[in-house]
């Protein structure tokens, strides 16, 4: 959420940098400006009244004990005329701050300055690609829902029957595989400096708000009516709702978690070739990272993160791009972010696998999630970032499609202490695998 005084500093700064994500927030910056003059006026008054009121009720007294009791009750009738005027003040003030927080919460965040302008995934700037393409001499690659088949490693149809389209039920080395992955990812994050958590997968309403989710994307949450809680759309939220309500020392940043949890996504609206196989799925396992840094370095830590990430990508050996999205293209707290991308060449296409960002102060401004400096008695608010470290689903894709043989898929080399075998069909189990 937005600092109110961001925004009638400069309301038309705010109201040029809400276009860069194409929102045209006119109308309502200036009403928010209207409202918080209106709030402050009403305030004034209230201060005002509220003092004359504390006056009069000391001079009540002083007025019986001169024998004054014409003054007296005088001012026991403006006393009592201020309490009415009081209350009723006291109640457009409530209506002024309340509809000034309901315009607030409908605005995104402000795009950073790198951030270009676009409406689509097509305005998105490339900032770098890395890896091969596979070698697929000798062989029509296939894609990675007809290799699941093949091997049988990961079951749509009974997924469907238990649950429902987008929710596979993975069996054997397909499951084995996905264990893999997350303990790989685990172990990469510890390394980097990332305290594991495991968090709650279901979380109130007041997590979804202080992260973002709601009220902008409750259409996209799986609800469960009966306790008034939601599945987690990412690890992102709990992890996130652990600093709410929290002040800390400014030694204590940067803060760093990993948290694996299956995430649970509606996805409506989506359709098509996209939600094929394992392109788009309404459970799916992924590996957050989680940062909670000083406003000064927010930035910084964004790029390490990027180059974590990275890191992952390019230990899988998989041919990926990172792209800087563009206004149009970012979420509704985003103040910056990078997606990486994997190919799949059996499908001929990118498959998003993960996106790295940096909200500043907007989750902590609803998390009440703020800092003090060593001998500085006022408190800042922290920024906050996170990232898919990484998320499973396309992953597996690619490592299916893009390490296929002939009679065989290879897995990565870096996964092979995890999962205990070498291949996915033409071979036995020859690697042993890690121990607890």
């Amino acid at each position: 959420m937005l600092l109110v005084k961001t925004i009638t500093d400069n309301p038309e700064f705010v109201i040029e940098r809400l276009a860069i994500k194409n929102r045209d927030a006119r109308a309502a910056v200036e009403k928010i400006v209207e409202l918080d003059k209106q709030k402050r006026e009403i305030q004034k008054a209230l201060e005002d009244n509220k003092a004359e009121q504390n006056n009069l009720a000391k001079k009540i007294g002083e007025y019986f004990k001169q024998g004054k009791p014409q003054e007296a009750e005088a001012a026991k009738q403006r006393s009592s005329e201020l309490k009415n005027i009081i209350h009723t003040q006291e109640e457009s003030f409530q209506a002024a701050d309340k509809e000034l927080f309901d315009i607030l919460v409908t605005l995104p965040n402000l795009p950073y300055e790198l951030v270009a302008p676009g409406k689509s995934a097509d305005d998105n700037v490339e900032i770098r690609r890395g890896g091969s393409s596979p070698d697929f001499t000798g062989i029509t690659p296939l894609p990675h829902w007809e290799l699941a088949k093949k091997y049988d490693i990961i079951d749509f149809a009974t997924g469907v029957k238990i649950a429902g389209a987008g929710f596979p039920l993975y069996k054997g080395k397909g499951a084995k595989l996905q264990r893999a992955l997350i303990n790989f990812f685990l172990d990469e994050a510890a390394k980097s400096g990332y305290m594991e958590v495991e968090p709650p997968v279901l979380v109130n309403e007041d997590s979804g708000f202080g992260t973002g989710q709601l009220p902008d994307k409750e259409g996209q949450m799986y609800f469960c009516n009966a306790d008034k809680m939601y599945l987690v759309p990412t690890a992102e939220v709990p992890v996130t709702n652990i600093y709410r309500d929290t002040i800390l020392d400014a030694s204590q940043l940067p803060i760093r978690h990993c948290a694996y949890t299956p995430c649970f996504r509606r996805e409506a609206g989506s359709y098509g070739s996209d939600v094929k196989g394992l392109n788009r799925l309404h459970q799916f396992d992924k590996v957050e990272l989680v940062q909670i840094t000083h406003p000064e370095k927010s930035y910084k830590a964004l790029e390490i993160m990027v180059l974590h990430v990275e890191g992952l990508v390019k230990k899988l050996n998989l041919p990926y791009r990172i792209i800087r999205l563009c206004g149009g293209d970012m979420s509704f707290t985003s103040a910056m972010t990078y997606d990486f991308e994997v190919y799949s060449a059996a499908q001929g296409k990118w498959l998003e696998v993960s996106s790295v960002s940096n909200f500043e102060s907007f989750q902590s401004n609803r998390l009440k999630l703020r800092f003090k400096e060593e001998g500085d008695k006022r408190t800042k608010l922290c920024h906050t970032l996170n990232g898919s470290g990484l998320a499973l689903p396309r992953i597996v894709a690619a490592i299916l499609e893009d390490n296929q043989k002939a009679d065989r898929i290879e897995i990565p080399e870096v996964l092979r202490k995890y999962t205990g075998f070498d291949y996915i069909g033409g071979q036995e189990e020859t690697t042993e695998p890690a121990e607890e």
